[in-house]
C-alpha cells in the first residue's frame, strides 16, 4: 500500500481504515523478511530399519520411502516452547507413564518415556503459559514400529476449555468417527523423525493432541510433543 501526501487528509472511519490497512501491509512485509533457518531438531535413535513390507486396508497413508525428510525452514530463533510444560490428559488414570513425559525432552522408544491411555479418543494438552507464534509442531506417538495412529487430530485454543478461538491445523480423521470434523491430512507412519505439522505461524497457547488408537493396538500412545515458536506480538 503506498501511502500519498493526500492520504492525511482524510477522517474518520476512511482514515482509520487506511493506517490499519498500511500496518498489516508492513508486518506482512517484515514478516516476509524474516531470516529463515532449518530447524536444530535433535532426532531419537531409530528403533527399527526398513519401511513397512504391506500397507494396512483403509488409509490414506504413503509408503514411506526410507529417505531422511527435507530440512524445514522457520524463522531463526525459533525454540521448543513445550519442553518441560504443563501436561494434562483425558485419560485420568493412564495404563502408563505420566502426562509430563510428553514434554521432558526424551523422545527415544523405550518403554520408560511413553505415555499409554485407554482406547477410544483421547488427547493430551500442552499449555505453553502464554501465546506464541507457532511454526512447527513434532509429535511422536510411539515409534518402535512403523505403526499408522488413526484420528490424528490437533487443535489450538485461547482458553484451556477449547472455547475461545478454537482452531484445527491438523486432521486426518476421514469419517469424522473422533466427532471433529471430518479432516483431509493424511494418515501417516510412525517413524524415528517424528510428525512434523507446518504450524504457519499460528498464535495461541493451549495445544490439544487427539488420536485414536492404531493400527497396532487400540490403546493411544505419546511419547513426545514439540512445539517450535517464537514469542508473539
Amino acid at each position: 500500500m503506498k501511502l500519498t501526501k493526500n492520504t492525511v487528509w482524510w477522517r474518520g472511519t476512511g482514515a482509520a481504515m487506511i493506517l490499519a490497512a498500511g500496518l498489516w501491509w508492513l508486518q506482512a512485509a517484515d514478516a516476509g523478511k524474516a531470516e529463515l533457518a532449518p530447524l536444530p531438531l535433535k532426532l531419537p535413535t531409530p528403533a527399527f530399519k526398513g519401511t513397512p513390507a504391506e500397507m494396512p486396508p483403509d488409509t490414506t497413508a504413503e509408503k514411506p520411502t526410507g529417505k531422511p525428510r527435507p530440512p524445514f525452514l522457520a524463522p531463526k530463533g525459533v525454540t521448543n516452547v513445550a519442553l518441560n510444560k504443563k501436561v494434562i490428559c483425558s485419560d485420568k488414570a493412564p495404563m502408563t507413564g505420566a502426562p509430563e513425559l510428553v514434554t521432558d525432552g526424551n523422545k527415544e522408544a523405550t518403554e520408560s518415556s511413553v505415555l499409554i491411555m485407554r482406547k477410544g479418543s483421547q488427547y493430551v494438552q500442552i499449555d505453553l503459559e502464554k501465546n506464541y507464534a507457532m511454526y512447527a509442531i513434532l509429535i511422536w506417538h510411539a515409534h518402535d514400529a512403523p505403526k499408522i495412529y488413526r484420528d490424528v487430530v490437533v487443535q489450538v485454543a485461547d482458553d484451556p476449555d477449547f472455547i475461545e478461538n478454537v482452531r484445527t491445523i491438523f486432521n486426518n480423521d476421514h469419517d469424522n468417527s473422533s466427532g471433529l470434523g471430518i479432516g483431509t491430512d493424511r494418515e501417516y507412519f510412525e517413524g524415528f523423525e517424528g510428525k512434523l505439522i507446518d504450524a504457519k505461524g499460528i498464535v495461541g497457547r493451549y495445544l490439544r493432541f487427539y488420536s485414536r488408537g492404531s493400527t497396532d493396538s487400540a490403546l493411544n500412545e505419546y511419547t513426545e510433543i514439540e512445539v517450535w515458536a517464537l514469542p508473539a506480538n
